[in-house]
């Protein structure tokens, strides 16, 4: 598994905004072939602007081509309404995962 990392500095005003906007990719999301799971998260403490969005995937081949899509365009666009600057994107490789069964 691979996933895509991506570091947003969120506008302290618009954090309910960005959340709202990272569900609403949900449904495109889970229609990208190879899409497993995604976690939005913010530090607890010290830097309360930084988010970090992460998506994870089936494979490197999967999560590339969401990139050629224009998925991941659609939803860096309405991230990134609620935020300062450009991302800062990287891709991982996922050594170990464990997820509770619902």
């Amino acid at each position: 598994m691979h996933a895509r990392v991506t570091e947003y500095h969120v506008s302290p005003d618009k954090l309910k905004g960005f959340v709202k906007a990272a569900e609403s990719v949900l449904p495109m999301l889970r229609k990208q072939e190879g899409f497993r799971t995604l976690l939005v998260l913010r530090p607890s403490k010290g830097q309360p602007n930084k988010a970090l969005i992460i998506s994870v995937w089936d494979s490197l081949a999967d999560l590339k081509a969401s990139e050629k899509s224009l998925f991941l365009y659609q939803a860096l666009s309405r991230l990134m309404v609620h935020c300062k600057g450009f991302p800062t994107i990287n891709e991982h490789e996922v050594l170990l995962t464990e997820y509770a069964a619902d």
